[in-house]
């Protein structure tokens, strides 16, 4: 994902995507939002995630996951 170092909004929601969440977003660290929204995503979510300082708005409901929320997740995000 080197070449989308500077990637600050992924915007995916509708796009019938399915498989499981890339670890790898993790390492997008200037990404501000990630729209998953609508989708067939399945698994786990990533606790990679949670390493996106700069994330603000995440949207990934209506998909397939399974477990719970990583706690990752809720240390930086705006309530």
């Amino acid at each position: 994902m080197g070449e989308l170092a500077n990637l600050e909004q992924l915007l995916l929601g509708g796009n019938d995507l399915s498989g499981p969440i890339p670890p790898a977003l993790g390492n997008l660290a200037n990404l501000h939002t990630l729209n998953l929204e609508v989708n067939r995503l399945s698994g786990p979510i990533p606790p990679e995630l949670g390493a996106l300082a700069e994330l603000r708005y995440l949207r990934l409901w209506r998909n397939r996951f399974t477990g719970s929320i990583p706690p990752e997740l809720g240390t930086h995000l705006p309530v």
